[in-house]
């Protein structure tokens, strides 16, 4: 079962990494794929360049055999669509190979503006990750997906090599990229919100306001 979970990723932090550890786990995979997206098409523009945001992932997942990232998205022009990255995955995984998407539900709530949001379960499943948040609107067609093809256990997705969404309440730590973008614009030191070696590099960059000789 091939497994990824994307984002900005702008910068990461251990709430990514704990989500990416915890699906291994959960999941019963032997790797999780992180996928940084280029141009995110739902938001501004990143606070980071993309091959910064790649540095600093390759720092962060350094000796933790089980993350591995997949630069995908950094290597295709334009906007970065879910679907473009699946379609291009079944084609080299098969068309029998399980492949899994994971998505926050705050994300997932708003799934029926992606772009071939409709296609996208005929690619790959989906794990929805439960966020603090309010739940879907029950007429939505989010919630009406989920109920058309929820499934309880994450060895159904085994099954098939697509179609089947499963709901995650795995433990999360409640750290955000945009908080930790503003503690560093601020003066603030982000320690232990991101490893050590992602800090280090941030503030030898100068990252997202970061002074270059700051002790904190």
């Amino acid at each position: 079962m091939h497994v990824i979970y994307g984002g900005t990723f702008d910068p990461i932090h251990h709430g990514h990494l704990r989500l990416a550890v915890e699906l291994c786990d959960r999941l019963e995979v032997a790797r999780v794929s992180l996928v940084p997206c280029h141009i995110p098409p739902h938001r501004g523009d990143t606070g980071a360049s993309a091959s910064q945001r790649l540095k600093l992932m390759e720092l962060a997942v350094r000796g933790e055999p089980r993350l591995h990232i997949d630069d995908r998205e950094l290597r295709r022009a334009g906007a970065s669509y879910t679907a473009d990255t699946l379609r291009q995955l079944r084609e080299e995984l098969g068309p029998d190979h399980p492949l899994v998407m994971v998505v926050g539900t705050d994300a997932f709530a708003g799934f029926d503006r992606w772009r071939e949001w409709e296609r996208i379960p005929e690619l790959g499943h989906i794990v929805v990750v439960r966020r603090p948040g309010p739940a879907l609107d029950p007429g939505s067609a989010p919630a009406m997906l989920l109920a058309s093809r929820g499934v309880e256990e994450a060895a159904s997705l085994r099954h098939s090599p697509a179609g089947c969404v499963l709901e995650l309440d795995p433990p999360l730590l409640d750290i955000s990229a945009t908080g930790i973008r503003d503690r560093i614009a601020d003066g603030r030191s982000p320690r232990y919100l991101i490893p050590d070696s992602v800090w280090d590099e941030i503030r030898r960059q100068g990252l997202y306001g970061a002074c270059p000789d700051g002790n904190f």
